[in-house]
Formats: structure tokens, C-alpha cells, sequence
């Protein structure tokens, strides 16, 4: 089955810029890269967070800043967002582990508010006309990232970087523990787990990939905005993950792909778009609890036995 998704992966990454609109395309790859970062804290340690926007849009905010101010190239610039969201992931962390369900989504959110704040106040953010005119430039000196088949293979190959490092990570020895915490924290704990350093490793890591797919965001849209760092953007990483299936590792993809789509095809109504997705995912909750790749996997596992 695995075999089959990484197949179709790789075959409609290379394929999408011809299919479709290659800043759509790039769009859904941030996102989904977004989606499988957050679905490594929640579908395989448990943990919810309410302030992943933080890690998105702050990276969104750095790299837009030191491309535009500082004269960094897209890659410097792009790891330099990447390197801003690991520290603060280990920051907020190391703040916010030590509390479990709704305590730990709580202290997420009012840290993710604070970046909120900082980026309408701070100088350099734009307030709330946002980071524009953040310029693409030239990858490695030879490759015109303004033109879009160029730059869409460029985001491709960034989220083939960040989804292989978290099938990486779910497939080793330390993706089993962190399983093993989320599947029974107090047994894990008895065999001499410590529990809160693997969660804070978890955490930073979720939060660096996170941070990757911000900042791939700002250098392809060319502007960083409040939106980026609000809370919404939270809530829209949880329902593509739950959409598409927690605790799956081509589940979020899928589930980022459907909202990216339907805000794409819905945007006419207007603010009307988030109410009908907001039924469908209703819907979708109560006709598919485990999402859409796991009720498929659920089915195949089915037949096959």
C-alpha cells in the first residue's frame, strides 16, 4: 500500500507543474509539508498544538527579511527561516511539555499569540500590510527561480527533503518510542524513557519542518502577512491532518490537498468558504473518523486478510 502512495507521489510531483497552475502546485506542496510536520506531533506522540502558525509564519517573517534587507540568496535565506523556527520550537517546548491535553494546547496558543503580536509591532514585519516584495533571485547563482517551472521543482524538492526526514523519523528506533509515549506515557516512562526530552525533540522537529514550509511559502508568494502567523492558520493545519488521517504518513498530504483545493475552488463565496468547509469537514468527521487515507488503509487491510 505504502508502495503505491509513494509512487503516486513522486509521479504527481513531477507531473503537477504541467497539470495544473504551478503556484497552486507549490501552494499545496507547503502545505502539506506543513500538515505532515504537525501530524509528527499529534498522530505520533499525541500532543495538540494550537500554535504551529507561530513556527509557519515567524520562518515566513525572518526568511522574507533577511532575503529583502540582508541580500540572502532563496536557499541562505529559506534555512535561515528553517534555523529561527527549530530555536523557537525548543523554546516553546521546553515551555509547554511538561503539560498534557488541553493544558498543553492552551500554552501553544498564547505563545503562538505573542509571535502574533510581535509580528503587527516589530519595524521590519510591514504591520499589518505585511513583508512584500520579497524578491525570488537565483538558486546557487544558475537557476531563475521567477520562472515558475523552475521555482515549482525547487519547492518539489524541498518537500521531498522534509517528508523524507519525517518518514525517517516515524520509521527508527526513536519514532517507535515516541509511539510508544503516545500509545502509554506512564508504561514508556517505567522502562526508563525520558519522556519529556523525546517530546521536546519531537516538538523542535515539528516545528523546524514547519518553519521549512513557512519560509518556501514566502519566497514563492513573495510576501509574509499576519495571516501566516495567525490562529486560524493553526486551526486550517489540524483539519488538513485530521481530514486526511492522524497518525498516517501520507494522510496530511491528502488532507492538504483537499482544503487547499476547496478554498481554491470555493473562493468565490467569499468568507462563505470557511463555512462550507467547515460543513464538509463535519461531514467528513462523521462519515470517515479516520481520515480519508486511513479509512482506506482500514479497508485494504480488510480485504486482504
Amino acid at each position: 500500500m505504502n508502495k503505491v502512495f509513494w509512487v503516486l507521489l513522486i509521479v504527481l510531483g513531477l507531473a503537477a507543474p504541467w497539470l495544473t497552475y504551478p503556484v497552486f502546485a507549490m501552494k499545496l506542496l507547503c502545505f502539506a509539508l506543513f500538515a505532515c510536520a504537525f501530524n509528527l506531533l499529534l498522530g505520533y506522540v499525541g500532543l495538540l498544538s494550537f500554535g504551529h502558525a507561530a513556527f509557519f509564519g515567524g520562518a515566513a517573517y525572518i526568511t522574507g527579511h533577511v532575503i529583502t534587507a540582508w541580500g540572502f540568496g532563496p536557499l541562505p535565506g529559506i534555512l535561515t527561516g528553517t534555523l529561527f523556527a527549530m530555536m523557537l520550537g525548543a523554546i516553546f517546548g521546553a515551555l509547554a511539555i511538561r503539560r498534557q491535553g488541553i493544558y498543553f494546547a492552551m500554552i501553544t496558543l498564547a505563545l503562538a499569540q505573542i509571535i502574533f503580536f510581535l509580528a503587527l509591532k516589530l519595524p521590519f514585519t510591514g504591520g499589518e500590510n505585511g513583508l512584500q516584495g520579497i524578491p525570488r533571485g537565483t538558486l546557487l547563482g544558475v537557476f531563475d527561480l521567477n520562472e515558475p517551472i523552475t521555482m515549482y521543482y525547487f519547492v518539489f524538492a524541498v518537500f521531498m527533503v522534509g517528508f523524507l526526514i519525517i518518514y525517517r523519523t516515524i520509521h527508527s528506533p526513536f519514532g517507535q518510542i515516541l509511539t510508544a509515549i503516545r500509545e502509554n506515557e506512564p508504561r514508556a516512562r517505567s522502562l526508563g524513557y525520558n519522556v519529556e526530552r523525546f517530546k521536546l525533540i519531537a516538538f523542535t522537529l515539528s516545528a523546524t519542518l514547519a518553519g521549512t514550509a513557512g519560509a518556501t511559502k514566502a519566497v514563492i508568494f513573495q510576501f509574509a502577512s499576519l495571516t501566516d502567523v495567525h490562529w486560524q492558520m493553526s486551526g486550517e493545519v489540524v483539519l488538513m491532518t485530521l481530514l486526511g488521517g492522524m497518525g498516517t504518513l501520507f494522510g496530511p498530504i491528502a488532507g492538504a490537498a483537499a482544503v487547499i483545493t476547496l478554498q481554491d475552488e470555493l473562493a468565490s463565496f467569499g468568507s462563505w468558504v470557511q463555512v462550507a468547509i467547515g460543513g464538509i469537514f463535519v461531514v467528513c468527521v462523521l462519515l470517515f473518523r479516520r481520515g480519508f487515507v486511513g479509512e482506506l488503509a482500514r479497508l485494504v487491510k480488510a480485504k486482504s486478510s
